[in-house]
């Protein structure tokens, strides 16, 4: 026979999964002799039957009587007995918590008669009546769904009438006259009278429990933590206990260590003469917990002991509520407790010392992205916002600032000390100087890789991008939301953590990475398989990469080089240029500019290894918008000018393409200018030799993107070789490097077994990979039905967050297989956005690459994800 009901004694060997969290819990307390009031669990396995069948399963209220009659052999009490009635709470009780979104039912099993039993058992009227009135709001509310405000709108004409403010000043007679009003509420909304036979009441609230796994509320929490949906409750049917019988009753919550900050001192609230609910529904402002120590001194300590057996227990902080009735404290539920990135860290790092846990243990415990948290400027939980407008949350973080809408007034402003928010439809290379002045980047178009966004990210600056819902005027310097119309100067907040727009500024919580965090970093990376490098385009992104733990650069874009606004006009004139001799004068001013930089990256990584990506992008990015250059073209009227924007309008119109990420870009773009291939190559290896003649150690790849064919790799292969030959020859010494290719296209995984006959190194380029696999834009899908795929389930997660296992995943794991199937020992990675993504890290882990490289601003996240990867696989 199937067990559907658990006592809180029977259930120790069993799960979370069948008990839930709540009832788990109680029945561990039980087993270790805290004070719990007695009770059993209606499983989950119950709920999922239930839900699925609309009745309770056969034999399930027959368990439920049972265990019923077994709490009334232990409290002496009966359930509906009118002379010493049992009353008992039910709530629910998921596997993962969830709290506050599912529904809970106090006081259950008073009605006429047990309510006279009950003030004659306590002799204490007043008590008993606000138990009753409770119950009636709250079944009312819950099981037969009566609009909360009928009962709080009657209640707040009552204090308003009598001048009170607080509940507790409601006397025996106040209160009789109230309960009167709710029964009258509640059959004026069901058109049938309060239910007064307690099994009844118990069948119905078990079934409302139930029913509440699939309120909105609940669905949308699941939705938003990514908790699955078919889990369903428990329920839990527990001895009621009061703490709200008079001054020597109470009821708190109560947490083993700070929730804030992990300082290990209990911290928490209670109310004296009080029920659960009244701590949180905020109708009375609870005290801090330590108050208790002075009016309770003897409750307190017994809190101490119960939190510190808790905490020996579970060696976990623990949140707990209690109740103390009659001035006898009972345990009436504990959970792992809630916590803030700070705290998550303190305390794993505390308990290790303390010789709780082990160090793979505490690395568990800290989600990856609670440590991203604490690298960037977070607006604090508490503040109340107002948001106006919502994007794609492109690059972490919160920033406040006026609004701007050029980068040249971003730049002075920024220069000048103003803080300011770059407000722009979109970004291009022209807008970089005003986006390294600015506090954080707002734009109505692009996706995740958009220019704003891989900049913002490098920088560690917020960037909401994408935000379709603003109209941008930029001849009024003003957009427009459906609430509100903002202009330059105004003050708005944007959160790159979430992609919302706020109005003005609010209160922030700045990063801080302290002594612990570094050490539980380097315990993560003596865990960790996979190597964690960075995705660095500047000297500057150089040491921040190594700042945050970063083992080498897995992406350098040297494209990126060239839309510094000095760089620009030489980078516009090599691509107006007609003839490959034209183009040699500004190729050359270029290489010094890219040598520089690769100097400054080489002194920074010290050693550690570098791949330089050659020139992906097509060449239009650098150039200005064809309705711009129109523009200027009108307006002009000097006629050496009007040639420039003619000749720059011809070039846009030539290079004109359907489809420019399909089209003459990566190393098609090498293979129809050589020249450039050769200009960077020349570039980095004259900046290797000159680190190294300085004396210290250089290590460099060079890799080449877009590859879909082994003659292509062949083809840029044989320049870079040619042109390194130069260098060495010119200079009389050579030095070391490999050169390889990014697995972008679905051919190039297919026939990786290929191209690693003259490959030395493979990197995925997810990004490009999974636009190619699925035939999405991003820059497109994202803004436009990427969020309603999963708001309707069709999938879980955006593939340009997460790889899209069952699709990209198969063609990354058939070109590992394939690569090293020619080259046993292929060194391989990813680069892009997925190198930060924890589930997508421990993909990679799974499958063997050899490192993932991300954004500087990610690499903690990514060195304690990949150590999760390990400590997964090996099962604690």
């Amino acid at each position: 026979m199937t067990t559907w009901v658990y006592s809180f004694r029977k259930a120790t060997n069993q799960t979370k999964q069948l008990l839930g969290g709540k009832g788990l819990g109680l029945a561990e307390m039980t087993k270790i002799g805290l004070p719990v009031p007695p009770g059993f669990i209606i499983t989950t396995k119950t709920c999922l039957s239930y839900l699925d069948e609309k009745k309770f399963p056969q034999k399930m209220w027959d368990q439920v009587l049972t265990d019923l009659r077994e709490i009334e052999q232990e409290t002496g009490k009966s359930f509906g007995n009118p002379l010493n009635p049992l009353l008992v709470s039910v709530r629910s009780g998921a596997v993962v918590s969830m709290p506050g979104m599912m529904d809970t039912i106090l006081n259950l099993g008073l009605n006429k008669n047990t309510l006279s039993g009950l003030i004659k058992k306590t002799s204490n009227e007043r008590f008993a009546f606000d138990a009753y009135r409770r119950f009636i709001q709250m079944f009312a509310n819950i099981v037969m769904n009566v609009p909360l405000e009928r009962f709080e709108t009657f209640l707040d004409k009552e204090r308003k009438r009598l001048n009170i403010k607080d509940d507790t000043q409601f006397s025996a007679r106040d209160l009789q006259k109230i309960i009167n009003q709710y029964l009258v509420i509640y059959q004026e909304e069901t058109k049938q009278k309060f239910p007064q036979e307690p099994l009844e009441q118990l069948k119905a609230a078990i079934k409302a429990v139930f029913s509440s796994w699939n309120n909105k509320r609940a669905i949308d929490y699941r939705n938003f933590n990514k908790i699955p949906h078919n889990l369903g409750t428990a329920v839990n049917i527990q001895t009621m206990v009061f703490g709200n019988m008079g001054k020597t009753s109470g009821t708190g919550v109560a947490f083993t260590r700070s929730p804030a900050t992990g300082e290990k001192k209990l911290y928490g609230e209670f109310l004296v003469n009080a029920q659960g609910e009244d701590v949180v529904a905020g109708i009375r402002t609870p005290r801090p917990i330590q108050e208790l120590e002075k009016v309770w001194p003897k409750i307190f300590k017994q809190i101490i002991n119960v939190a510190h057996t808790l905490e020996q227990h579970y060696r976990e902080t623990q949140d707990l509520e209690f109740t103390i009735e009659e001035g006898k404290l009972w345990i009436l539920q504990t959970r792992t407790g809630k916590r803030t990135a700070e705290a998550a860290v303190n305390i794993a790092y505390d308990m290790v010392k303390e010789g709780l846990i082990n160090k793979k243990e505490a690395l568990v415990r800290i989600d990856p992205e609670q440590i991203g948290q604490l690298l960037h400027t977070q607006i604090d939980p508490k503040a109340k916002v107002r948001v106006i407008a919502k994007g794609l949350a492109a690059s972490p973080g919160a920033a406040t600032g006026t609004v701007v809408f050029t980068a040249d007034e971003a730049e002075e402003k920024g220069k000048a000390g103003q803080r300011v928010i770059l407000v722009r439809p979109e970004t291009s290379p022209d807008d970089v100087h005003g986006v390294l002045q600015a506090q954080g980047v707002l734009t109505a178009r692009g996706g995740m890789t958009s220019h704003a966004a891989v900049v913002a990210r490098g920088l560690g600056k917020p960037c909401v991008s994408g935000c379709e819902s603003i109209d941008i005027n930029l001849k009024k310097k003003q957009f427009t939301t459906n609430s509100q119309t903002v202009k330059s100067g105004s003050v708005i907040t944007i959160n790159g953590s979430t992609g919302e727009i706020i109005t003005g500024k609010v209160p922030m919580i700045e990063p801080k990475i302290s002594l612990k965090m570094k050490t539980i970093l380097n315990w993560a990376d003596k865990t960790a398989r996979l190597a964690v490098w960075a995705n660095a385009d500047y000297p500057r992104d150089a040491t921040c990469a190594r700042e945050f733990g970063a083992q080498g650069i897995g992406l350098c874009r040297t494209e990126h080089m060239f839309m510094e606004q000095e760089r620009l006009p030489f980078v516009q004139a090599m691509i107006l240029a007609e003839s490959e001799k034209e183009r040699q004068k500004p190729l050359a001013k270029i290489a010094q500019f890219q040598k520089k930089d690769f100097i400054g990256i080489f002194k920074v990584m010290a050693g550690l290894p570098v791949i330089i990506r050659l020139i992906d992008p097509p060449l239009h990015e650098f150039l200005p918008g064809q309705e711009e250059v129109k523009k200027k073209l009108t307006n002009s009227k000097n006629k050496s000018k009007r040639a420039h924007w003619e000749k720059m309008l011809n070039a846009i119109e030539k290079m004109a393409e359907s489809n420019p990420m399909l089209g003459l870009r990566g190393c098609r773009l090498g293979i129809a200018m050589p020249d450039i291939i050769r200009m960077q190559t020349r570039a980095i290896i004259e900046a290797a030799l000159l680190v190294r003649k300085a004396g210290q150690p250089v290590k460099f790849k060079i890799m080449v993107p877009l590859v879909g064919t082994l003659e292509e790799l062949k083809f840029v292969k044989k320049e870079i070789l040619i042109e390194a030959k130069r260098v060495f020859d010119k200079r009389g010494e050579q030095i070391n490097f490999e050169i390889g290719t990014m697995i972008e296209l679905p051919r190039a995984a297919l026939v990786a077994d290929k191209i690693a006959q003259e490959a030395q190194f493979f990197s995925f380029g997810t990004n490009d990979l999974t636009q190619t696999t699925l035939g999405i834009s991003r820059d497109d899908a994202e803004g436009k039905f990427l969020t309603l795929y999963e708001d309707l389930g069709i999938i879980d997660v955006s593939p340009f967050k997460t790889i899209d296992q069952a699709g990209v995943g198969q063609l990354i794991s058939l070109g590992v297989r394939k690569g090293r199937k020619t080259k046993k020992n292929l060194s391989i990675g990813i680069c892009g956005e997925h190198g930060g993504d924890p589930e997508s890290i421990t993909f990679c882990h799974k499958i063997g690459l050899n490192y993932v490289s991300c954004s500087p601003y990610r690499v903690p996240v990514a060195r304690m994800a990949a150590a999760q990867a390990v400590i997964k696989e090996e099962g604690i």
